[in-house]
């Protein structure tokens, strides 16, 4: 609860979020800007923004990785950038959290999206196009 957030603050403990990106729930700026502001208010840290790992029976919750970089890109074009938290996919196989900043850092192999990780191991991560 706010409340909760405001006295862990008040004592000094620091907190961040790690928000899980949903498709139809939280994918779109604006509920984004609300959610990252509403946040700083009761002093937590937007940290992740974190794409939804394709586990089985997620498919209708995920969106595409080009979507949450549009999102992104978008957030630093409207709020502060203490609110805007860093875009990243869990890499599969244990590759950890790999921050996804552009399209640079990641290219589309069919229904799948290639990167690199922290050790520059590449991963590829299920990812099928959105239909417009």
């Amino acid at each position: 609860t706010q409340a909760a957030c405001r006295k862990l603050s008040d004592h000094g403990i620091g907190m961040v979020s790690q928000t899980v990106l949903l498709k139809e729930i939280n994918d779109d700026t604006e509920t984004l800007v609300d959610l990252f502001y509403g946040l700083l208010e009761i002093n937590v840290k937007p940290y992740y923004l974190l794409q939804c790992d394709p586990v089985q029976g997620s498919a209708h919750f995920r969106t595409s990785v080009e979507k949450g970089i549009e999102l992104i890109r978008s957030l630093h074009g409207r709020i502060s950038g203490l609110a805007v938290p860093q875009y990243v996919i869990d890499a599969p196989g244990g590759g950890g959290k790999v921050p996804i900043l552009g399209t640079e850092q990641i290219r589309r192999e069919g229904d799948e999206v290639a990167f690199l990780n922290y050790e520059d191991r590449e991963y590829r991560y299920p990812d099928p196009r959105e239909k417009r």
